[in-house]
């Protein structure tokens, strides 16, 4: 081939594509939040990612008319006594790719100490895990970035957090979220819940010091989730299930024979995003704060 001396080349698109999603699924975070993550291999160079079915047409409540010149008398073949029709009509919204990532990595015959088959199977469950971290960090941004709701919590204060939790749950109840809400928090918001003297099994509550785990507060579900996962200034997100789909598209995965040294380079390129629509945004709760 043109560039590389006519050595061989072994795709692994589809090796990588599959511990990719198993990787991801085991160790995502934000894990309730995230619908199934789409994964395509053998992407070419586009922009975009999908494209999803929208429609901003809102509903329109009138009333049934009963007037005698409606439809009938004066006004037959005129007019309708439902009213006027509102037509329905919905767009094509293509969905792009927002981050690329790119990995490019050596093996050395001479060097490695370990059979070089083996060695680019690892590497490559090792990307994949590196991979999802950084994703998970990208979740937690995206999330961020598109809540609809910021609520702020000034410190670890029992009444500070019942405020914090008692606006949420209102906030909820007063946009109509009806899917049950999850709040992915840091340890410190977590353990400070724990530790509540409200929280008792007297109250029905599911606390456990022993185990450190509380699984529920305020009707709330809570997930203890890992501090880098979170953007600057933010200490926990709040969401329904299923809200946000990730997606990656691969590009190349790739072994190239080396001519600079005695082995093959290891080499993967792909592209990502999330996505979630303008409806479902409100449905997304930032607790902002900075937790000492």
């Amino acid at each position: 081939m043109a560039g590389n001396q006519n050595q061989p080349i072994r795709i692994y698109e589809k090796e990588y594509k599959g511990i990719l999603k198993s990787v991801f699924n085991a160790t995502k975070a934000f894990s309730g939040v995230l619908a199934p993550i789409q994964i395509k291999d053998g992407v070419q160079h586009n922009a975009k990612a999908f494209s999803v079915k929208t429609n901003a047409t809102p509903v329109v409540i009138g009333t049934y008319s009963t007037d005698s010149n409606t439809a009938f008398g004066t006004g037959t073949g005129t007019g309708s006594r439902f009213g006027n029709m509102t037509e329905v009509i919905y767009q094509d919204e293509d969905v792009p790719y927002s981050y690329d990532l790119a990995i490019h990595e050596g093996i050395d015959r001479h060097t490695v100490n370990n059979d070089l088959d083996v060695v680019v199977a690892e590497r490559f469950e090792l990307q994949t895990e590196a991979q999802t971290r950084d994703m998970n960090k990208k979740v937690g941004k995206f999330l961020s970035d598109n809540a609809g709701k910021t609520e702020n919590l000034a410190d670890l204060q029992e009444g500070t957090i019942k405020k914090l939790f008692n606006g949420i749950h209102t906030y909820a109840v007063n946009s109509e979220i009806s899917a049950p809400m999850k709040a992915y928090i840091r340890s410190e918001l977590y353990s400070a819940i724990v530790d509540m003297a409200s929280n008792t099994t007297a109250k029905g509550s599911s606390v456990s010091i022993d185990e450190n785990k509380q699984l529920k507060y305020k009707g709330i579900v809570l997930e203890e989730t890992a501090e880098q996962y979170f953007p600057t200034g933010v200490v926990g997100l709040v969401a329904p299930d299923g809200v946000v789909i990730p997606f990656v598209g691969i590009n190349t995965a790739r072994t190239i024979e080396a001519t600079e040294f005695d082995g093959v380079k290891l080499q993967t390129a792909a592209k990502g995003g999330n996505y979630i629509s303008d409806d479902n945004k409100k449905a997304v709760v930032k607790i902002a704060g900075t937790l000492a």
